[in-house]
């Protein structure tokens, strides 16, 4: 039976990385894997997956419209199809989150879905939230924080490195915008 997984971390855990190394590994094998990530994070051009240590490939972008259930469906009907990986899992939506577990139940693909656990302000991601109740397996990717503690906590930052507490959820960026920190550290400067 193919499995849904969840990949899950703070920020520069190496999710990306792993995401890609696991493509690489399919692949490898003579398999066939079909790459998404969410069209908001446009850093490195739309439909990019870019880790931080180099490796790149190029991927299909989902927004809160994409049907993914019907692209793979229409992608299995050209040839055959050996896994689903997803970056920046944290922006599905519920129904897309729902789509992915279809995908493993009725299509017997297994979906790998990489993504932020919460936001900088240690709310649940939508997407994130979901894949945490319908996910067959969990799996916490490790980051460490500044005093050598597991990260599991993003801190926003402006430009100048002050602490931002309020705003919307969502504001892609990378080191320049996020420090990731323990939950100690994160409570001392956040809250």
């Amino acid at each position: 039976m193919a499995k849904l997984y969840f990949y899950y971390s703070s920020m520069n855990a190496g999710k990306s990385t792993t995401l890609l190394q696991s493509s690489f590994n399919y692949r490898e094998r003579g398999m066939t894997t079909m790459l998404y990530t969410a069209a908001i994070d446009d850093r490195y051009g739309i439909g990019r997956i870019v880790s931080r240590i180099g490796l790149a490939e190029d991927a299909h972008v989902f927004d809160g419209k994409t049907d993914i259930y019907h692209e793979v469906e229409e992608e299995c009907a050209r040839g055959k199809l050996d896994c689903i990986l997803i970056d920046e899992a944290q922006f599905l939506s519920r129904e897309q989150v729902f789509q992915l577990a279809g995908i493993c139940d009725r299509m017997g693909i297994p979906v790998l879905a990489y993504g932020l656990r919460t936001d900088f302000q240690a709310n649940l991601f939508p997407g994130s939230m979901h894949l945490l109740a319908l996910a067959d397996e969990l799996r916490e990717l490790k980051s460490i924080c500044k005093c050598g503690r597991k990260a599991m906590m993003n801190l926003r930052t402006d430009d100048k490195g002050n602490v931002i507490k309020h705003g919307e959820q969502t504001e892609i960026g990378g080191n320049d915008r996020y420090e990731v920190l323990c939950r100690k550290h994160f409570m001392e400067l956040a809250f």
